[in-house]
């Protein structure tokens, strides 16, 4: 199977420094006060129903808006910036009425990045900049039942999402994205979906792509929602062709995501990512940690050598990103080399809500 293009490019530059990964994206586009007709033009003028807030289909509709939002990060420092992509499956599409789009939505997202991210390189080549295919986790779990009376009640499959999926990294691909990243995962099952759809495409092209999974640790119990602990977690995704990092983001702003970074850093066969909050909400959904503030928390996870790629969430602006690069930059890295230069594996590590790991040395004189 041949590599995508930029491959080894990115893991060239993931040997030299910690990368860094932009900033929130909704509240940037909500902040450039776009209208209805803006999430209409050119493709859904006379469409029954309303789409602004349908962030995605500006890709298509109004690309310039998402190109600033692209740009602004890429000018704070980014070397890999996120598509506009999040929702852009068919679950989350169909609210809408456009869950038939989901192809030529995440073809569009990608290639809005793209050509911000190749305009970006052309000024500086020696600092390429990359894009990551965003893939939300969907707002649907096929792991646990809607309703709390009939515990047995799901209202998706693993076909299902996997077919999205499948669709969604075709797009994805064909728009130019370098990496494809399944994030903000609260369901391992819909991760796995993800994962599965993901490895059918690029079957189907004789591809290999870098991949980066991100979750979202729900509290302090370093459980996700559906109740799986951190290990537990990346024991469920190591199989994962090309896995390029392992993560978190989400919920949680820095500090509180740290004990759940490093536990990945000691046990993790994969470079480490983390995209945090910038702290945690008020009463009013506000979050009020600063750039600087956001920046120094994150400087002590580098300089411990947790960190590989590191951005921010909700409530993150260009502002933080800019902070987050300069504290980081020049930290020292414990780059990780593995066999094959890309993924580690963890054959005798089982996992259910918790993980059940096999010391093989123990075995070796048989059971008794």
């Amino acid at each position: 199977m041949k590599k995508h293009t930029n491959m080894d490019l990115l893991h060239a530059a993931l040997r030299e420094r910690i990368l860094i990964l932009d900033g929130a994206m909704g509240t940037m586009l909500q902040a450039q006060g776009l209208t209805e007709e803006d999430f209409r033009r050119h493709h859904f003028t006379s469409f029954r129903k309303d789409l602004k807030g349908n962030n995605d289909v500006l890709c298509m509709t109004c690309p310039e808006a998402v190109l600033k939002v692209h740009n602004a990060y890429l000018e704070a420092g980014a070397d890999i910036i996120e598509t506009n992509t999040f929702n852009s499956n068919a679950v989350s599409q169909e609210e809408y009425g456009l869950q038939d789009l989901v192809y030529e939505l995440n073809k569009a997202g990608a290639a809005v990045a793209r050509k911000a991210a190749d305009a970006c390189t052309r000024l500086n080549p020696g600092k390429p900049r990359f894009v990551a295919g965003s893939m939300g986790p969907t707002g649907r779990t096929a792991s646990m039942s809607p309703d709390v009376n009939n515990p047995s009640m799901r209202n998706i499959t693993f076909d299902e999402l996997a077919a999205t999926y499948r669709v969604a990294a075709a797009g994805l691909i064909d728009g130019g994205a370098d990496i494809l990243l399944i994030e903000t995962i609260f369901d391992t099952l819909n991760c796995k979906a993800a994962i599965y759809g993901i490895e059918s495409t690029l079957q189907e092209r004789g591809l290999r792509m870098p991949v980066m999974i991100s979750g979202t640790v729900s509290d302090a119990s370093g459980r996700m929602l559906t109740g799986q602990n951190v290990e537990a977690f990346l024991i469920s995704v190591s199989h994962t062709p090309d896995l390029l990092t392992i993560g978190f983001n989400c919920a949680l702003g820095a500090t509180e995501m740290r004990p759940h970074i490093a536990e990945l850093a000691a046990k993790a066969p994969f470079m480490i990512s983390a995209h945090p909050n910038a702290g945690l909400p008020d009463e009013f959904g506000r979050y009020a940690q600063t750039p600087e503030m956001m920046g120094g928390i994150l400087k002590e996870f580098a300089e411990s050598n947790l960190l590989n790629i590191v951005g921010g969430c909700c409530g993150t602006t260009p502002a933080h990103i800019k902070a987050i690069a300069d504290a980081v930059e020049g930290t020292g890295i414990d780059t990780l080399v593995l066999d094959d230069g890309w993924f580690g594996k963890r054959d005798n590590d089982k996992s259910g809500l918790g993980d059940w790991v096999v010391n093989t040395d123990k075995l070796k004189g048989g059971l008794t």
